[in-house]
């Protein structure tokens, strides 16, 4: 078993590094109040807050790392483009809850994302952790997807309304719902994924939520183990542009993912076709 462990977090450690060889950083564990402060900032300038609710206190952050708890961040030639905070779970479940990760607009298109999900996963595994938990906005096409094909998390549980009103520039306006992501350390499903073998559409899959040619959510059928349920590639332009849209698509997705994941489903991966594949069981 040790040895297994052993095996797992070394093949962690060099995915890690060959992440952040690949995108052109240095992702490492932060403990002095200047890198803090960036920290900070950088979150403020990816989620664009008011100004009297920042995403992250400096006097957060400096407690965090100083305590044990996961403080990183990625540098491309000494700058900071992307920051991760993370902190443990309970003590009985050898956990670490992912807070916050965010990527300057110009660094995410080099996979700095990834390559401080993979320094987290590491990290982690080092550690003792065996899960990393972490919500997100089911609606978001481009998180779904990084989080579910390219990490190889799941999920079986929707939160309505979770961090009730958020003033930021990019939930504004729009209700809180996310999804609990549950990433599995050692499972060699996620090892899958990773290597770039994402979950894919099972055969016979039916569409329990579609979309129609002007954007709007179309409600399909639930029947048999395996349903899919497709959210807009965009939903920030919807948003913008069709907030009345936005709101039933925020609707939608609450009563027909929620519902599946309330009654036993888990969320196993996200489609080419940019929806969210879902296996409802054997009984189903």
């Amino acid at each position: 078993m040790i040895e297994a462990v052993t095996e797992v977090l070394r093949t962690a450690r060099e995915r890690a590094d060959s992440a952040a060889e690949q995108a052109g950083v240095v992702v490492r564990v932060l403990h002095e109040l200047p890198e803090l402060e960036q920290v900070a900032a950088l979150c403020d300038q990816v989620w664009r807050p008011d100004p009297t609710v920042p995403t992250m206190t400096v006097e957060w952050l400096r407690v965090l790392s100083h305590v044990g708890n996961y403080v990183a961040a990625a540098f491309r030639d000494d700058l900071m483009i992307g920051a991760t905070v993370g902190f443990f779970g309970p003590p009985d479940t050898r956990s670490l809850h992912s807070h916050i990760t965010g990527v300057l607009p110009d660094g995410q298109v080099r996979g700095v994302g990834f390559a401080l999900k993979t320094h987290q996963r590491a990290w982690a595994l080092d550690n003792g952790v065996r899960t990393i938990g972490w919500t997100f906005d089911p609606l978001v096409s481009r998180n779904a997807h990084f989080n579910l094909a390219k990490l190889g998390a799941r999920c079986r549980v929707y939160l309505e309304s979770f961090y009730g009103d958020m003033p930021d520039e990019l939930n504004a306006g729009d209700e809180s719902d996310r999804l609990l992501l549950d990433w599995d350390l050692a499972d060699p499903a996620v090892e899958q994924v990773l290597d770039g073998h994402p979950v894919q559409r099972a055969p016979g899959a039916v569409v329990a939520l579609g979309i129609a040619g002007d954007q709007r959510p179309v409600p399909g059928e639930i029947k048999g183990r395996h349903v899919e349920v497709r959210i807009p590639q965009d939903i920030y332009a919807v948003r913008k542009a069709r907030p009345e849209t936005a709101l039933r698509w925020r609707l939608a997705v609450r009563d027909v993912l929620g519902g599946l994941l309330a009654d036993g489903a888990v969320i196993t991966g996200f489609s080419r076709e940019g929806g969210y594949l879902i296996d409802r069981g054997e009984d189903a």
